[in-house]
């Protein structure tokens, strides 16, 4: 879940900030936590799948992350934000941390972790050309270009099949409805993080979100009641570590690291999710999949050469 083209770098607070200067490996460090963990996140919820409902998994994993969050930032201090910062951060929460959770719950009930994951990474290319849009910034020729292979990439994993003999096209949708609410939610984002430190803003979606799908919390009631120790513990793991832990990791390494730079290095989140669901679900995409997945990339590889360059 990359931070889109031109992202202006969060705050990580200064004695983050300072700590990284004196160990130049520590933003290396951050960003292979963010990308372990954010891969896991694709498998937990797959494997969670039968469990949990897509609403219910949401908001157990948004209540745990606002409140680990919460208490991190009680430890920070809190900036008050203004009229206008509010519409932003409840846009962010509603559509990123609320519907981009439920509907990618509900992709990865008909699609693999690992599609999922190849799916998700379109998000780059969608806030290029929402960026080109609304904020002005420059559209190339390679965005174009690179739009049209993302979307044959899209379109060949749409028609792959994702089960012993089946298609399921829903599950692509769904998990495109995913990467384009997440693709507006930064460019709204964009401004926030130049006034408010990263963990606030996080903090405060994460919060909105979960209170968006207080109406799943009978049925979150019903499932964790049905569920086993072990599946409850995944739930809580997805809010403290690839919610709450890793986007302070990444918000720190942004603060260390250029935005396009910083940005490649999410596209190995599909392959270490493969691996990571082959090693604990015994499962991997079909194999013209794996080749939609790669011109995914490369799309976006192409529509974001001007931000990687500059």
């Amino acid at each position: 879940m990359p931070f889109g083209a031109g992202l202006t770098a969060s705050r990580a607070g200064p004695s983050l900030c300072a700590m990284g200067r004196r160990l130049p490996s520590l933003p290396l460090i951050a960003v292979a936590v963010t990308l372990l963990l954010w891969a896991s996140a694709f498998v937990a919820i797959r494997h969670l799948g039968p469990t949990f409902s897509p609403g219910s998994l949401s908001l157990g994993r948004l209540l745990v992350g606002s409140v680990a969050l919460g208490v991190v930032l009680a430890t920070r201090g809190w900036t008050r934000p203004s009229g206008r910062d509010w519409v932003g951060l409840v846009v962010i929460g509603v559509l990123w941390f609320g519907l981009y959770n439920v509907a990618l719950n509900a992709g990865e009930h008909r699609v693999d972790a690992g599609t999922a994951a190849m799916l998700i990474q379109l998000s780059p290319v969608l806030v290029a050309v929402l960026a080109a849009v609304f904020l002005k910034e420059r559209a190339t020729p390679a965005l174009g270009v690179g739009l049209l292979v993302a979307f044959a990439g899209v379109a060949l994993i749409a028609t792959s099949t994702s089960g012993p003999g089946d298609r399921d096209p829903v599950g692509v949708l769904l998990c495109l409805v995913s990467a384009a609410a997440y693709a507006v939610s930064l460019v709204f984002q964009k401004p926030l993080v130049s006034r408010l430190s990263a963990v606030e803003v996080t903090w405060v979606a994460c919060t909105v979100g979960a209170v968006a799908c207080l109406p799943f919390a009978g049925r979150l009631v019903h499932d964790t009641a049905a569920a086993s120790p072990a599946d409850v513990g995944w739930v809580v793991y997805l809010g403290l570590f690839p919610t709450a832990v890793a986007f302070s990791t990444y918000a720190f390494a942004l603060s260390h690291m250029s935005a396009g730079n910083l940005s490649v290095t999410t596209y190995l989140v599909p392959p270490i999710t493969v691996l990571l669901s082959w090693l604990l679900l015994s499962e991997a995409p079909p194999v013209t999949a794996y080749v939609g997945g790669v011109l995914c990339l490369a799309g976006v590889a192409l529509a974001r050469r001007r931000s990687v360059r500059h």
